[in-house]
């Protein structure tokens, strides 16, 4: 029997310039490989359609994601109703092949009572509402803060609605999983490890990097307060080479590393550039005040680069704890990344994470337990 399948993404999956993407597309030639015919369903939103999926999928269609006021709901969050788009019920309706949700975006259809006896599938890559919860949190802007807080509110309204209208959901993080099991009382949810490109695989790395290494999405202002934050309380104190790499950084924030000459910027580099950096680095610095997801930039790390140090929040969940020199505060990210960046990188080192990471990751193994849960096989 020929397995169909449709996913509808949140947005398009490549190219995959952000740690949102990763398990978005690399799923996709893992299923494939797997015999799934894959019906890919995309929200246009300030990005264009992409050839390369048509490598990898049946059918690829693209559905333009509603803006501004036109999206506003008095009952569903903006990033719900603003990917309400019957074209695409339609094109859903047409047959009766299981439907896979990419993360609470996408998660209109289960409102819907013409889908009431469909297999439908939830993956879910945080908890959105203490996402968002967050970024509120975090955000100066006023303006921003009232949007976020909102979201949160409708967020955690449409998280418990939904939290038994699937027939199965499938969180990134064991801390996910406990958490909708807890507090959202889900009894269809599992854990299943995010996908990962097939190039990341663990090879010996010389002794000595050059610098310490933080690297994200710098627009998000959770990861702009992290470097703030990093640069005041830790890289002002230690004379140490601070490198900070990530999409579109304010003006604020490159102001404030061009204060310190032993720290520098490198804005918008190319994915390839970027993993030259997190190559040639001795220190990747994770730090965060966001316990959403997992951190895709923590996994980069551990598998192509040196020493990693992070507070607990960055890595609380994740299973990896042990590969990790663990920071309680400021005065211990001095210590511990002073003590490291004369210390070597041994291969005692990558054998430790060969052991607990090729365990942990495997899209092969994550490919076969989807068709499993799908399928039943």
């Amino acid at each position: 029997m020929e397995k169909h399948l449709h996913i509808i993404d949140f947005t398009v999956p490549y190219p995959v310039n952000h740690g949102g993407l990763f398990d978005l597309f690399y799923k996709l030639p893992a299923l494939q490989q797997q015999g799934v015919k894959i019906h890919l369903h995309c929200f246009l939103y300030n990005n264009t359609t992409q050839h390369i999926l048509n490598q990898y999928c049946h059918s690829v269609q693209y559905y333009q994601r509603i803006s501004g006021h036109k999206a506003l709901s008095l009952h569903l969050p903006y990033i719900v109703s603003s990917r309400i788009n019957e074209k695409l019920l339609q094109n859903l309706l047409e047959n009766d092949y299981p439907i896979l949700m990419e993360g609470i975006h996408t998660t209109y259809l289960l409102t819907d009572n013409r889908f009431k006896d469909r297999k439908k599938f939830v993956r879910i890559h945080n908890v959105e509402h203490l996402y968002y919860s967050d970024l509120a949190k975090t955000t100066k802007s006023y303006f921003k803060k009232i949007y976020y807080f909102r979201e949160s509110t409708l967020l955690k309204k449409h998280e418990n609605f939904i939290a038994d209208k699937a027939t199965a959901f499938w969180g990134v993080t064991n801390k996910d999983v406990t958490f909708y099991k807890t507090e959202l009382q889900c009894k269809t949810i599992d854990y299943l490890p995010v996908y990962l490109p097939e190039s990341w695989q663990l090879q010996p790395l010389s002794p000595k990097g050059n610098y310490c290494l933080y690297q994200g999405d710098l627009s998000v202002a959770i990861n702009e307060q992290a470097v703030l934050w990093l640069l005041e309380h830790v890289f002002s104190k230690i004379n140490i080479p601070f490198v900070v790499a990530g999409k579109n950084p304010s003006a604020k924030l490159q102001s404030k590393i061009y204060e310190y000459n032993h720290c520098c910027l490198v804005g918008n580099p190319s994915e390839k550039e970027m993993q030259d950096m997190i190559v040639k680095a001795h220190i990747h610095v994770i730090y965060t005040e966001s316990e959403a997801g997992i951190k895709l930039k923590l996994l980069n790390a551990l598998f192509n680069g040196r020493h990693c140090v992070s507070n607990p929040i960055g890595v609380k969940g994740s299973g990896l704890e042990t590969l990790c020199h663990i920071a309680n505060d400021a005065s211990d990210f001095c210590t511990i990344i002073a003590n490291l960046f004369n210390a070597p990188f041994t291969p005692d080192c990558t054998q430790m994470r060969k052991m607990i990471l090729e365990k942990m990751f495997n899209n092969t193994r994550n490919a076969q337990q989807q068709v499993a849960w799908i399928w039943g096989e």
